[in-house]
């Protein structure tokens, strides 16, 4: 990254109203709207003229879901710039943006192995013959006893503590560890929404979340996953079909049979 693209960057960030997009979006992403009603002060021609000059610096993607435009944030060209100048001097990454929750060390690395710039969208609605508040312990208190994947090995243990800040972890018999998300905004018996990984690595940044809805006697549960960074191109389909064995088959069951 010479040049042109270095000065796109820093001229992004020169200016305090995009610094605080990329700070909103490292929570996950927005939609156009949502980041213009976040600037009560500033008109939106100002707010797409900011955005612009982060997509032109390439800080910035999107992705078109139905009439919203999507924006999720790009880490890979700070990423290029820490290698050039910081790595060198320093050992660690300092507690700012550029940590955004995992140490992205490694993604030219990525590129080298296929790994693209892009994003995915994965949308899915179970219903689940419980109330939204079984459905809501199930998914919190509960995820021990149906998540079925693990990075630790047979006999790891899951926790999710459900509060704001509270850690999605799975702790292995031999003090190896392994963490899935934190959750961002819950509501009881209604929605959470984490950031976190789920077996992902490198300069990505990936957010989901579950809705519950009171369908009858019956729960409609609907999940959201988003990501974008560098990404495997396997993985979109890798994670779809996770997510419908995970909630379809194994929180489903465990909810309506206790198995």
């Amino acid at each position: 990254m010479v040049g042109n693209d270095v000065s796109h960057i820093f001229k992004a960030l020169s200016h305090d109203i995009r610094v605080e997009i990329l700070d909103i979006l490292k929570n996950g992403p927005k939609s156009t709207g949502e980041l213009d009603n976040h600037f009560e002060n500033v008109s939106r021609y100002a707010v797409m003229k900011h955005l612009t000059i982060l997509y032109e610096a390439n800080l910035i993607l999107y992705r078109k879901h139905g009439r919203l435009r999507m924006n999720f944030i790009n880490v890979a060209p700070l990423q290029m710039i820490y290698e050039r100048w910081v790595s060198k001097y320093q050992g660690n990454f300092a507690t700012s943006i550029l940590t955004l929750k995992n140490n992205l060390e490694g993604s030219l690395n990525d590129m080298e192995k296929g790994y693209t710039h892009d994003s995915f969208q994965i949308e899915q609605e179970y219903m689940i013959k419980a109330s939204k508040e079984k459905v809501f312990t199930s998914l919190t208190k509960d995820i021990n006893n149906w998540w079925g994947y693990r990075l630790c090995g047979e006999g790891s243990i899951f926790s999710l503590e459900p509060k704001v800040g509270g850690q999605f972890l799975e702790s292995g018999k031999n003090g190896d560890g392994a963490h899935w998300g934190t959750i961002t905004y819950i509501k009881p018996n209604a929605e959470i929404r984490l950031h976190g990984l789920l077996g992902m690595q490198g300069a990505v940044t990936s957010s989901y979340s579950y809705v519950l809805e009171e369908q009858g006697e019956a729960t409609l549960l609907k999940l959201s996953h988003s990501a974008v960074g560098l990404l495997d191109p396997n993985w979109e389909n890798a994670h779809a079909g996770g997510w419908e064995e995970l909630l379809g088959s194994f929180l489903k069951s465990y909810v309506e049979t206790s198995q």
